[in-house]
């Protein structure tokens, strides 16, 4: 039996409807059955309103339906406008996610993708660009050793003298260790001239070997590759937002030197012609709303413009400068705002989840999903002499027969998101 009752749009057909009754854990069955229902044949994005909030929604749907391909979008961990980079492992995610739904547009299918509002509002890389950074060989094929190192250190890959962490590599001889984003063990590449003989998996703590392979898979270890095309793109887009660099210009001088510089990816609209957003990944998928987004949306658009505003008092006040000068990039060229969201939405089925009841509008589509918050237990888990168990067998019972009893045809439905 659906969860949710038929709803009056087809999949790819623009609209907007209002999911109410949707209660605290019940988001994840609620998005299993609008994906079988708008997208089954293709992705769907939901919008949650915090980056808290995904790990749980992802459990909730491994519970509604297992084997549901699902695919979280991380935002940088970092502040707008920070000085330092996004940390490895919420890039290597974010990158894993881009290849991901890159992956979901040439081989379309059902998925859903689970994104903050941080996230939505922040560009990434076009595909194109992130796509040249996907790589695979086999053993027995021929591959130069330089010409993949080279490939490694513009991908942001760190030379280290052994391999313990993503996004690590090491050379030694004819044998090149690495870790790449999205693996789960570091592969060590042995090479005989420029043939590619084994590909051997190997613990990361101990070196030593684990098995052979029969291929690897190298994703993208960052949102900027310092090729010579990118290194004269950023200087000639950095010369004219901000003319002529001055001596202490650490960003344009480690750059153009070919250096990765912490921080850099606050100017990533320079290393590229155009940055794309979610919905350009997406294009035509439905979009879910988690409850309070548009405050999530609204409120991290006022913290960017508020980091912005105060790096540029800074960068125009001599008296407030910093030793090492810092020139923001317009906010613009890498969040979206919120009219930003509204236009990409314009053409899109678009679904509003709330857990209140929503009382009957002229033409706004509401659907029911009848689900409430469960029992939380509060009292017998605060009364030391109450044993929680019997209370929670007595509680499921109970609703058993609740359940049981509404079946027929004369009972009302009850709908619970948990014991």
């Amino acid at each position: 039996m659906s969860l949710l009752p038929r709803i009056p749009l087809k999949p790819r057909q623009a609209g907007r409807v209002l999911v109410d009754q949707v209660a605290d854990g019940y988001e994840g069955f609620a998005l299993a059955e609008l994906s079988r229902a708008l997208a089954p044949d293709g992705p769907l994005l939901f919008v949650a309103r915090d980056g808290q909030r995904l790990p749980q929604i992802e459990q909730a749907l491994a519970f509604a339906e297992p084997g549901l391909p699902v695919l979280i979008v991380p935002a940088w961990d970092c502040l707008p406008y920070d000085r330092v980079s996004p940390g490895a492992d919420a890039a290597a995610r974010r990158l894993d996610a881009i290849a991901g739904m890159i992956g979901l547009d040439k081989t379309p299918h059902r998925a859903i993708i689970l994104a903050s509002a941080n996230a939505l509002l922040q560009k990434m890389p076009p595909p194109d660009a992130i796509s040249a950074q996907l790589f695979s060989a086999e053993p027995g094929n021929r591959l130069d050793m330089n010409g993949l190192v080279a490939r490694l250190e513009a991908s942001g890959f760190e030379r280290v003298g052994t391999v313990r962490d993503v996004g690590e590599y090491a050379v030694r001889g004819g044998i090149l260790d690495l870790f790449a984003p999205g693996a789960e063990e570091p592969l060590r590449l042995d090479f005989f001239g420029d043939t590619l003989e084994t590909i051997r998996a190997f613990d990361a703590a101990s070196q030593r070997t684990t098995g052979s392979r029969r291929a690897f898979h190298l994703g993208a270890m960052s949102e900027i590759t310092l090729t010579p095309e990118v290194i004269s793109r950023f200087r000639r887009n950095y010369l004219e937002a901000f003319g002529a660099p001055t001596r202490d210009d650490a960003l344009y001088a480690a750059i153009s030197e070919g250096r990765r510089f912490a921080g850099m990816e606050h100017w990533l609209g320079f290393f590229h012609e155009q940055l794309s957003t979610l919905f350009d990944y997406l294009p035509g998928a439905p979009v879910v709303f988690d409850h309070l987004v548009d405050d999530a949306i609204a409120a991290r658009h006022a913290q960017i413009l508020d980091h912005y505003d105060g790096r540029k008092r800074q960068s125009d006040s001599p008296g407030l400068a910093d030793s090492v000068p810092y020139k923001p990039a317009p906010p613009s060229m890498l969040y979206l705002d919120p009219d930003g969201v509204a236009a990409a939405e314009a053409d899109r089925l678009l679904v509003d989840l709330t857990a209140f009841d929503a009382p009957p509008a002229p033409g706004r589509i509401v659907v029911h999903a009848g689900a409430r918050a469960g029992r939380s237990f509060a009292e017998e888990r605060a009364d030391p002499n109450a044993n929680v168990f019997d209370h929670a067998v007595r509680h499921i019972r109970a609703e058993n027969g609740k359940a049981a009893a509404s079946s027929s045809p004369a009972g009302p439905t009850v709908r619970s998101t948990g014991c």
